[in-house]
């Protein structure tokens, strides 16, 4: 089983910074995509962005040029850099991993227990 430890998010101007991360943890897997969803109030959890462990991106139409995906697969860490915010980002934000078991072969999705970025004056 996998384990995923998010940390970051808060409180943050229009316009402003702010970093988030996750790092998984656990026995025999193999990581094969990670990635950052959202579910703001009223809406439907959205893909953010993705990265495989080869190292393609992809990112939803509207944060591409604002947000950037980056990992570590040595530390099975990775990060979701968000540039100026805008208030239509204020959401929940869920670190995901597909992950591949070693000993059966099957692929799981893990999730993140969310972490709260607020984007306000």
């Amino acid at each position: 089983q996998v384990q995923l430890e998010e940390s970051g998010g808060g409180l943050v101007q229009p316009g402003g910074s702010l970093r988030v991360s996750c790092v998984a943890s656990g026995d025999w897997f193999t990581i094969k995509v990670m990635g950052w969803y959202r579910r703001a109030p009223g809406n439907e959890r959205e893909l953010v962005a993705s990265i495989s462990s080869t190292g393609n991106t992809d990112y939803a139409d509207s944060m591409k040029g604002r947000f950037t995906i980056f990992s570590d697969n040595a530390k099975n860490t990775w990060w979701l850099q968000m540039n100026n915010l805008k208030p239509e980002d204020t959401a929940i934000y869920y670190c995901y991993v597909k992950t591949e078991d070693h000993i059966t072969g099957h692929y799981y999705d893990n999730w993140g227990q969310g972490t709260q970025v607020t984007v306000s004056s």
